[in-house]
């Protein structure tokens, strides 16, 4: 019995021993670090992870801060490109080879944004950003809305409509087809009036009248203020800023108001078209008969067309 417990006291207290070290929370850590250690050690000897880390920089794009610009007043930033080596090396491990098109990457943001900046109209996105956006005032022309919506809806692109309070008020059908039409609104004053023109009182008395009809069918805020006719002055922009709302402006006018024929309106329009403009049209039969047409050609210059919050976001397009 002595030799039994002799042989059996020792095993026992070797397995309590064994059982508190490999619970004990100080082990566990010691050998998740160890095994943590023990793979990075193993990527830095594998020949292509060394060369992922090594070609990284080559690939990286530093990013854009966004600024005032002497033309173009605000210019949106554009975010950057940081190599994700980690993640890029588990994109080839299989492959066993490094292969540019299975780079992963980060987005590294600007350190200056639009909203750091001081109150200033926009007239198009970044330089760099292959996008271009279409702005459809309405005040009129409801006829041609319809065949408008369904032009872009066949071609998948989504626009900035910034619409007239007083049409919204006589129009909240229709706004809502837009609405729900995936297109963004926004406010084009309440009355069409020369907004340069106007006393600060005023200027606030269109927006905020417009805002509130606006508001009571949508339900969300407006984020963008586009005057009519292009007509502002700083104080404008100002009143605009102060209501939370960017003031848009273009780069490219399409003139659709003069009733040109298709083929004008495609070529003015081409033969300015360039990455991050802000397109102007409205709801007329030229631009309605020009619009499909427009958005392929536009599309074969390989840019994306979409709204203005996503034309104005520092997220960048990856090819």
């Amino acid at each position: 019995m002595k030799r039994i417990l002799v042989k059996v006291v020792p095993f026992v207290f070797l397995l309590t021993i064994t059982y508190q070290f490999l619970h004990n929370p100080f082990t566990t850590s010691f050998v998740e670090d160890l095994k943590v250690d023990t793979l990075t050690v193993s990527k830095q000897k594998d020949s292509l992870y060394v060369e992922i880390q090594q070609k990284s920089k080559q690939y990286e794009i530093e990013p854009k801060d966004a600024r005032v610009d002497k033309v173009w007043k605000l210019v949106p930033g554009y975010n950057g490109l940081k190599v994700d080596v980690e993640a890029s090396y588990k994109s080839m491990k299989k492959f066993g080879a490094f292969d540019e098109s299975k780079l992963i990457y980060k987005q590294v943001k600007p350190n200056v944004h639009l909203s750091d900046l001081p109150a200033q109209p926009i007239y198009r996105g970044h330089e760099e950003k292959p996008m271009v956006s279409f702005i459809i005032n309405v005040a009129w022309g409801n006829e041609y809305i319809p065949q408008m919506l369904d032009t872009l809806k066949k071609h998948h692109v989504k626009a900035t409509f910034f619409l007239e309070g007083r049409w919204v008020k006589n129009n909240p059908d229709m706004t809502k087809v837009i609405l729900d039409a995936g297109h963004e609104v926004g406010n084009h004053s309440y009355s069409h009036p020369n907004m340069a023109t106007l006393t600060n009182a005023r200027s606030r008395e269109e927006l905020v009248k417009t805002n509130d009809v606006m508001k009571s069918i949508t339900g969300e805020d407006n984020k963008w203020f586009a005057p009519p006719s292009g007509s502002y002055r700083q104080e404008t922009v100002d009143v605009a800023a102060e209501l939370k709302m960017g003031t848009i402006m273009w780069s490219v006018d399409t003139i659709d108001w003069q009733k040109p024929q298709p083929d004008v309106l495609i070529q003015r329009v081409m033969s300015k078209i360039h990455p991050g403009a802000i397109i102007l049209m409205h709801p007329t039969e030229s631009t309605a008969t020009s619009l499909d047409t427009l958005i392929q050609k536009i599309k074969s210059k390989q840019l994306e067309i979409s709204n203005v919050s996503t034309l104005l976001d520092e997220q960048r397009i990856i090819k």
